[in-house]
């Protein structure tokens, strides 16, 4: 039986199998990066090891030390958690030698599923060989992991070389593993799963369906179970694959068989063989906990003939640190305030305070609804996200909420290429008008017990915001009578609540102020000084930085003075497990070049410099470009 499991990974995953070994009252083991020296993670388990470095290629992609940390801390089980070394072989290997039980398929079953071409193979379907023109588009994708990177769509055959290079490097990084091939893409597809487990004595379950079609840069944003419209005949063909790919391989405990769907045909992806990261939602339809389930299957025990039945539907959304209106930049900074309303689940690694750093995915929870029926599920989601605190950097919150409201989406008819379509208007910016009002009235409040009232009615008092790209001036009286505005009834104001009447509409407005960064209710703003800093210059043609990480390559051959074309790759940024490309953003001339490899960068860092050969204005953010594209296959 187990006693100490040692969770080989990090973040949300880590918590989230911390919480059922504490009902299950099994002891806890965390490793932790210095990044993550006070990761929630490491903060919750009941013992914690170091893994000395920031990168996951030194800390949680060391086999040898996280099982050195098992054997030292006093662990009898490893859980490998998703993505990093949940589907490596010999790490599975490493785990069962040392006399530790292995929470996950035998290694063999790892070994012939967790590499996408084998999988493949072991179900009489071949990868591309030799790409032509014909073949296009085609998607170069890692052999090893998930999670969308090492993933590149290739339109032109010209782009094949660079996207092989780039998503050999990325997979490399992220997976220890930098073997790529290339499929078929398959445009407008539903991505579409089945959710395994099986045990030692011969049972395996399906446990229903899951559509992850809303995807970014090929990983997934949203997703539901079970799928929806899919045939009787299609969904049994789906099952039956899933159990002949988990006996084919004798496999054990739960794992996903992923399926591209065009019609009513399913195109067979891959197997992986852990637990994913949408698992919330089949956990809510079938009433388990797969967690449990995988340490009983674990310890010996065998599963019920059977199933449980499925009930309702569920909805899942990722919040991600990331602003999807700016080339989804990962984003980093505190978090200061998380929390949803009662009724839904919140799956994360972080608390309020939390930093989030540029080393790992800039997932920051998982908020998933359950209903009896799908509309109640995705109604139930969208009002919570809309009513979530979120407070720190931006998110794709706002996108979640649109997405989930969108007609595509809520008539079921959203395929992979859902972002593509819709990404301008999903990031519209729609700010509160008076979010800005409601902001400086809670300042003057919260000032005013220091004489900032003034018996000057003619005089208004002026405060500015920086709000969705633009600048927002307020004008505003405040007397000892209290606050008015105009066209607007102050009803209430104090330093975090303030209550506005407009056109016979009252409405309550939450202020939480973090120095200049200032929320109001699901508006974020950026309090503006009254006499600004002078804006650094920078010679016309400089790459700035537009999101902090490190130098992960810079173009070969590349050097001051080099000739540039327009649009040139020149080098790239990595953040949050992805890279960004940073091109030259006019033909001309390579002046200064200032990245190196292995450079971490904050936002505004001058990378290079680019003469133009018709000279034009000032220097801007780099022209950076995260990689792969949006949408297609996860």
């Amino acid at each position: 039986m187990i006693t100490s499991l040692l969770v080989a990974n990090r973040g949300e995953i880590a918590c989230r199998v911390f919480r059922t070994c504490r009902e299950l009252g099994v002891r806890t083991v965390a490793v932790h990066s210095d990044a993550d020296e006070n990761a929630l993670h490491a903060r919750v388990a009941d013992a914690a090891v170091r893994l000395p470095g920031d990168t996951p290629a030194d800390t949680y992609l060391r086999d040898d030390l996280i099982v050195r940390a098992a054997v030292a801390a006093g662990a009898d089980a490893v859980h490998p958690g998703y993505g990093f070394l949940s589907e490596n072989a010999g790490f599975a290997r490493a785990v069962l030698d040392a006399g530790l039980t292995w929470i996950g398929p035998p290694p063999e079953a790892v070994e012939a599923m967790a590499s996408k071409t084998r999988a493949k193979r072991l179900l009489g379907i071949a990868p591309l060989g030799e790409v032509t023109e014909a073949d296009l588009p085609v998607l170069v994708k890692a052999a090893a992991g998930g999670g969308g990177r090492g993933m590149r769509i290739v339109r032109r055959l010209e782009d094949l070389a660079g996207a092989l290079e780039g998503a050999r490097a990325e997979a490399a990084s992220a997976f220890g593993d930098g073997e790529v091939f290339v499929e078929p893409y398959v445009e407008a597809g539903r991505h579409v799963e089945v959710q395994i487990l099986a045990d030692t004595h011969g049972t395996v379950w399906t446990l229903g369906t899951r559509d992850c079609s809303l995807q970014r840069r090929h990983q997934k944003v949203i997703e539901e179970a079970p799928a929806p419209g899919l045939s009787e005949r299609l969904t049994a063909e789906l099952y039956d694959t899933a159990v002949r790919a988990a006996r084919a391989v004798g496999y054990v405990g739960a794992g996903t068989v992923e399926f591209l769907v065009a019609g009513d045909t399913a195109h067979f992806l891959e197997m992986n063989t852990r637990l994913q990261v949408e698992h919330p939602v089949t956990e809510a339809v079938f009433g388990i906990d797969l967690v449990a389930l995988q340490l009983r299957v674990a310890e010996g025990h065998a599963l019920d003939a059977e199933p449980p039945p499925a009930r309702g539907h569920a909805v899942e959304a990722r919040l991600y640190a990331e602003d999807p209106a700016n080339g989804w930049a990962p984003q980093t900074g505190t978090l200061h305030r998380l929390a949803v309303p009662d009724g839904v689940r919140l799956d994360t690694g972080y608390t309020d305070g939390d930093e989030i750093g540029v080393h790992y995915d800039p997932l920051l929870a998982k908020a998933v609804a359950h209903a009896p029926t799908r509309a109640e599920a995705v109604r139930r989601l969208a009002g919570a996200l809309e009513r979530a605190t979120v407070h720190g950097p931006v998110t794709n919150r706002d996108l979640l909420v649109r997405s989930l409201r969108h007609e595509e989406f809520t008539t079921a008819r959203a395929d992979t290429g859902f972002y593509d379509r819709h990404l301008p208007e999903l990031t519209e910016p729609a700010p509160d008008p008076l979010a800005p009002l409601a902001a400086a009235l809670a300042d003057a409040h919260g000032r005013s017990r220091f004489g900032g009232w003034r018996n000057l009615p003619s005089q208004p008092q002026t405060k500015r915001y920086a709000m969705a790209g633009e600048e927002h001036e307020v004008r505003y009286h405040h007397t000892r009578d209290g606050f008015t505005a105009e066209g607007v009834h102050v009803v209430a104001v104090t330093a975090d609540l303030v209550v506005l009447e407009a056109d016979g509409v009252r409405r309550r407005f939450e202020v939480a102020r973090y120095g200049d960064e200032v929320h109001v209710g699901a508006t974020r703003l950026k309090a503006l000084p009254r006499f600004p800093d002078p804006t650094p210059h920078h010679a016309p043609g400089s790459l700035l930085a537009p999101m902090p990480g490190t130098v992960a390559r810079v173009a070969d051959g590349l050097t001051e003075g080099s000739a540039v074309q327009a649009g040139q790759p020149l080098l790239w940024l990595e953040a949050m497990k992805m890279q960004h490309r940073i091109s030259a953003p006019a033909t001309g001339t390579l002046t200064a070049l200032h990245a190196a490899i292995g450079q971490r960068v904050q936002v505004g860092t001058l990378l290079a410099v680019v003469e133009d050969d018709v000279p034009r204005g000032a220097g801007n953010r780099a022209s950076g470009h995260p990689l792969p594209a949006p949408g297609g296959n996860p």
